[in-house]
């Protein structure tokens, strides 16, 4: 397994994925229904990211952008959209995968990481809402409704601390990734990686920055080549 920086070592505090994880609900959240609104305390919602696996799912990404560099390149592979291996070049050419990477558990449906602590930091302070579907016994999803004040909030932190700018450029770039696919298909997608699904449960998923870069300078040499090749017919 190809690893970057030790993974034990690169682990968030709570108030890290409490803004990580508000900007990025408020970047991905879709708008609520008019039964939610019904919910006095959902009255002040103004979208909700549905389930955790999709949070989770979209959070992996953002939490390691060599990943999000290698999916942009297998997307590239399959367009040619030039746009798709300038970003991820973007990524692998600086050291963002190693200085941004907080790598997650291997759970049992995959990448996880408890965030019970950061979104009690959220919901306390009025600016996200969870709520749970299912029964007593058996929950089966969680929503993650932002507040008025979650969204103002994020505003506010992104003009006082510009350095917040880069999560919310990241959250686009994961939700363009991700295409509008549900929890459940992020995951069957993450799992191709075979770091990620050969990794221990409990253990943290490894880094694939060493191929990833590997593989972007393969690809740059064939678009070079076939540049060439382009150019040698016109003169041909």
């Amino acid at each position: 397994m190809d690893q970057g920086l030790p993974t034990t070592e690169r682990v968030t505090s709570r108030e890290q994925d409490a803004v990580r994880l508000l900007l990025l609900i408020d970047g991905a959240c879709e708008p609520v229904s008019s039964v939610e609104r019904d919910d006095p305390m959902l009255e002040s919602a103004v979208g909700v990211v549905r389930t955790q696996v999709r949070l989770q799912k979209l959070d992996f990404w953002l939490r390691n952008p060599d990943y999000l560099a290698d999916e942009l390149l297998t997307k590239y592979e399959a367009s040619t959209e030039g746009r798709l291996l300038e970003l991820a070049g973007r990524i692998l050419d600086s050291e963002e995968p190693e200085v941004r990477c907080y790598p997650m558990l291997r759970h049992h449906f995959g990448a996880y990481e408890p965030l019970d602590d950061a979104l009690a930091v959220l919901r306390s302070a009025g600016l996200v809402a969870r709520r749970r579907r299912g029964t007593v016994n058996r929950v089966r999803q969680h929503d993650y409704f932002l507040l008025t004040a979650g969204r103002t909030v994020a505003r506010e932190a992104i003009q006082a601390a510009p350095a917040f700018q880069y999560y919310v450029d990241r959250v686009q770039l994961v939700l363009d990734l991700a295409d509008g696919r549900g929890g459940n298909q992020l995951k069957k997608q993450q799992y191709l990686q075979r770091e990620y699904a050969e990794a221990a449960r409990g253990d943290r998923i490894g880094s694939v920055s060493v191929r990833a870069r590997s593989r972007l300078e393969k690809l740059r040499r064939q678009a070079r080549d076939g540049d060439a090749e382009a150019e040698a017919g016109e003169h041909g």
